[in-house]
């Protein structure tokens, strides 16, 4: 399991986070990323990964969580 991080201040409002992974990522009236849930998951760690890559200033990271 991972830590889903985002850097609100770096977010240019793409998107892409959304549209690839809602139950995760939103955006706020700014248009600037909201994290809804911030735990890597089996059911959504495709769409996260997703996310990271498609990110263009690259906000999003996961973190591992040690066993």
């Amino acid at each position: 399991m991972a830590t889903i991080r985002v850097d609100r201040e770096a977010c240019c409002g793409n998107g892409m986070c959304v549209a690839l992974a809602p139950d995760v990522f939103d955006l706020d009236d700014d248009g600037v990323v909201v994290l809804l849930d911030p735990t890597a998951t089996a059911q959504n760690e495709a769409a996260v990964a997703q996310a990271i890559a498609c990110c263009p200033t690259a906000v999003i990271t996961l973190d591992e969580v040690p066993a």
